[in-house]
């Protein structure tokens, strides 16, 4: 039976959440370690690691490198570990100032100056992006990717019509009104950025009628593009398919609720670090 271990560091434990929905795995892999139900220190010598969470401490930087030595394979699973995530936000420097100031009077890990992504520091077999991955996803990760492709759009999953007598002129806010069921978000002056995420989840938001974020980060099409790229991508969409002002889109896809996620898709182009091949994604 395949081994496998799941290393949290720096983030929400929804990504576990996520794995222990996907009960497939245990008739077919054993857990060795989780902390969130598994009792353990140490992670012994297994074939799959699994590593959710940034690296915001020098203790999540410890354990880092203490575990993947144990691994044949490494895999940065979710938002977190592939770009920073929710954990990213203490860069902020208010939040850290206010996080700082109470130190000495608690026995905390102490804080790197910034969060990082785990291939910063190690090398990374493959990356499992989302927030948090789908169960589905999981089972492929575990079991190497094999024939998993992934590499086409979220919209290509989604199911939603899009009208051609429909043209919103507005946005409808992030999240408000009424949603048509069978109807293409867009379509419905939502800010739906699904056409430019990379697919693979079955596209679960937009099927329950929540736009899609992009937690998935860029399809390969605009993987290696820079940031000017696929703002622009996702700017053609709506003035195709709607006659809402550029101007109303774009400060839409700067806002907070977007920006957590689409910041990553820059993670990809090699600006900032080394491009990510295609071929390690799923």
């Amino acid at each position: 039976m395949k081994t496998f271990a799941v290393l949290q560091l720096s983030g929400c434990a929804g990504c576990e959440m996520s794995l222990l929905e996907a009960g497939d795995w245990t008739k077919k892999y054993e857990l060795t370690h989780l902390p969130l139900v598994i009792s353990s220190h140490d992670i012994p010598d297994v074939e799959v690691l699994l590593i959710s969470g940034g690296v915001r401490t020098d203790e999540d930087l410890f354990k880092l490198r203490r575990s993947v030595k144990k691994a044949q394979q490494v895999v940065a699973v979710g938002t977190c570990a592939i770009s920073g995530g929710v954990a990213s936000l203490g860069d902020r420097e208010e939040v850290r100032a206010l996080f700082t100031a109470e130190e000495s009077r608690r026995e905390v890990p102490r804080l790197l100056p910034k969060c990082h992504p785990i291939d910063t520091f190690v090398n990374v077999t493959f990356y499992l992006p989302g927030c948090p991955p789908t169960p589905e996803l999981f089972m492929v990760a575990l079991s190497g990717k094999n024939d998993f492709k992934s590499s086409k759009i979220v919209c290509a999953e989604c199911g939603r019509k899009k009208v051609k007598e429909i043209r919103p002129q507005s946005l409808a806010g992030f999240s408000q009104g009424s949603v048509l069921t069978d109807i293409c978000l867009i379509k419905q002056g939502f800010l739906c950025i699904g056409s430019s995420t990379r697919n693979g989840c079955l596209a679960p938001c937009p099927r329950a009628g929540f736009p899609c974020v992009g937690c998935r980060g860029p399809s390969d099409i605009l993987m290696e593009k820079g940031k000017a790229a696929w703002l622009q991508s996702i700017q053609r969409i709506f003035e195709t398919l709607t006659d809402i002002p550029a101007e109303e889109v774009n400060a839409g896809l700067r806002s907070p609720q977007l920006s957590l996620f689409l910041f990553q898709f820059s993670d990809y182009d090699g600006t900032a670090r080394p491009v990510r091949p295609k071929e390690k994604m799923i």
